[in-house]
């Protein structure tokens, strides 16, 4: 994704912007981020579990969706409520999942991705708050952390 801003930032919000764009979509040092761990998964994949109560990769990838959500909501103020799916932190699914179920539960993540770095982007300066800085820094490490156990399961799955 190409993402410009429409005001010029400042040196620390671009640096918290490369951030969260490495650690979701965009080329960086460490191998694969977030988006690049999804690339490939099939349906039959992102469904699987290495136990019956463990986590899928669906899992993990509607649960990044939904706290990048979280942390748009405490950045702005925005009331709870307009999540893409019912529930919160990891949601109810489907034993078995069409392409274009798995297709939609990817563009949720990216919707998402860009909901928060357009909130990001558009914070006003009584807004940037140790706390502010601290939940960004926090949203690119929870990527990161999601996207090493994506990279795990998809190892692990016999699929």
């Amino acid at each position: 994704m190409k993402h410009t801003l429409s005001r010029h930032p400042t040196p620390e919000l671009q640096i918290l912007l490369d951030l969260l764009e490495e650690a979701f979509d965009r080329k960086s040092w460490h191998g694969p981020n977030l988006r690049g761990s999804l690339r490939g998964v099939t349906p039959e994949q992102a469904v699987w579990r290495p136990q019956g109560d463990r986590h899928s990769i669906r899992d993990l990838a509607l649960h990044a969706a939904y706290w990048k959500y979280v942390a748009r909501r405490r950045l702005t103020g925005e009331k709870r409520g307009s999540f893409a799916l019912a529930g919160h932190n990891f949601f109810e699914q489907p034993v078995e999942l069409s392409a274009a179920a798995w297709k939609q539960d990817v563009r949720i993540l990216e919707i998402e991705h860009q909901r928060l770095r357009e909130a990001i982007a558009d914070l006003s300066a009584e807004k940037w708050t140790p706390a502010a800085f601290h939940m960004i820094r926090g949203a690119a490490a929870h990527d990161l952390y999601h996207a090493g156990q994506i990279r795990l399961l998809r190892r692990l799955c016999p699929i």
